[in-house]
């Protein structure tokens, strides 16, 4: 089968990088049904910043009658003619952390109202081992009418975007694919293989790399649980744990993972997904969710770190002020889903405290709609009882910290980036 159109289906910080790439080689829509994000995307404008407003410009197009290039679409009826659709939406957990697959079945909808004979569909978005063929399969099969590798085909390419990474783009990654069935899984690792520089990886099944996708981050989830504890440890014991990372990683195969808050929609998302699977086949997974429970905890652990540093200041903790410095999920990135920052500031906010957040990067409309919570763009002109680094912003190593805080205040250094005085890291 040649594909003769391809339609990415959810436009955010994996579907617009890869309708991007494929649009220099095929012809591509893109659709999403956020009609504000279409507007911006056909103006070449990119609010996740993941892909450049020239390189976006350079790829997009008017309409969708041309054999490459890329056309931004909310209309269904633009997305009828192709036979290659791939989905890219969110796969969240809900407030009990249980997978919410809501997303993945109404695209899986959408799809399925245009589905044709021949169509190949491929998911990207990270499920638990079984999603695509057990749960979304069935739900094209009905929207559609038509019959599981008889009529359509389905894949699966787990993505591996990192939001923020200019170095590790999407074309630079090596990509695992698998197919439905043989042939359709050896077309697949052809289309992507046409345009990912890396090269790809063809898994037997597509329960194969549906595992192998939710394992890497479970992985490194689990490794970042480890050394979350051992900071907990060396802070009783009085010495630095940054120091203790950097002489250990001397040797050549110690694995560098540093402390910190996980968020994001991967590392503190995947291992809910995997144990899920593992709880509904009678198996209570024991590392995976203690690992979770440990990076789950971290905000309430860097608060009352700083509450105690506080008050060894001599500082009075109700009323306080505290600027924290981050509300993203991670550097250089505007991305809040799921961030940990929050968790800091509300139990900062619990011991009565006033909490002030500046994020260069974040959209404060965003934060206000996500979390309730005021966010400023630059360093406010007052003094603070405590200032807080969360996330390590380029701009907040430049800045002169201590020039806002008090005579006796606290700087905490959750990153470990900061040199000088500090009063307290993880």
């Amino acid at each position: 089968m040649e594909i003769k159109k391809i339609t990415i289906i959810g436009l955010g910080y994996v579907g617009l990088p890869l309708a991007r790439l494929f649009a220099t080689k095929y012809a591509v829509v893109g659709f999403d049904i956020n009609e504000k994000r279409i507007s911006e995307l056909q103006q070449g404008k990119d609010t996740t910043l993941e892909v450049e407003d020239d390189v976006l410009k350079a790829v997009l197009k008017d309409t969708d009658d041309s054999n490459k290039g890329l056309y931004c679409s909310s209309n269904i009826q633009d997305i009828k003619d192709s036979n290659c659709y791939i989905i890219t939406v969110p796969t969240p957990i809900d407030k009990n952390n249980r997978p919410d697959l809501t997303p993945l079945y109404k695209s899986s909808e959408t799809v399925g109202k245009v589905l044709k004979k021949g169509d190949i569909v491929i998911y990207e978005s990270t499920v638990y081992p079984g999603v695509t063929e057990d749960e979304c399969v069935p739900i094209l099969e009905k929207t559609s009418g038509l019959k599981f590798n008889t009529d359509f085909y389905a894949g699966y390419s787990p993505e591996r975007i990192n939001p923020g990474d200019k170095l590790h783009t999407v074309e630079k990654i090596l990509k695992v694919t698998a197919g439905s069935t043989p042939d359709i899984g050896k077309k697949v690792d052809a289309l992507y293989n046409s345009v990912i520089e890396a090269g790809t990886h063809l898994a037997p099944t597509i329960k194969v790399a549906e595992a192998a996708k939710v394992i890497e981050n479970s992985q490194r989830d689990i490794n970042i649980a480890f050394v979350n504890e051992l900071a907990k440890i060396f802070n009783l014991l009085e010495i630095d744990t940054h120091a203790v990372l950097e002489a250990a990683a001397t040797k050549w195969n110690f694995l560098p993972f540093k402390p910190g808050l996980v968020g994001g929609h991967c590392i503190g998302v995947d291992p809910y997904y995997l144990a899920q699977k593992a709880q509904e086949v009678g198996y209570h997974p024991e590392i995976i969710l203690a690992g979770r429970r440990v990076n789950d905890g971290m905000g309430q652990y860097v608060a009352s770190e700083v509450i105690k540093l506080m008050i060894r200041n001599d500082i009075q903790i109700k009323n306080a002020n505290i600027l924290v410095l981050g509300v993203t999920f991670k550097e250089n990135c505007p991305d809040v889903r799921n961030t940990k920052a929050v968790d800091v500031i509300n139990q900062l906010k619990s011991y009565g405290t006033n909490v002030t957040i500046y994020d260069p990067w974040a959209n404060s409309v965003e934060v206000e709609h996500e979390y309730g919570l005021s966010t400023l763009n630059v360093l406010p002109n007052s003094k603070f009882d405590a200032v807080v680094l969360i996330v390590s912003h380029k701009e907040f190593l430049d800045e002169n910290l201590e020039s806002v805080l008090n005579p006796n205040g606290v700087l905490y250094d959750v990153k470990g980036v900061l040199s000088g005085v500090i009063n307290g890291r993880l």
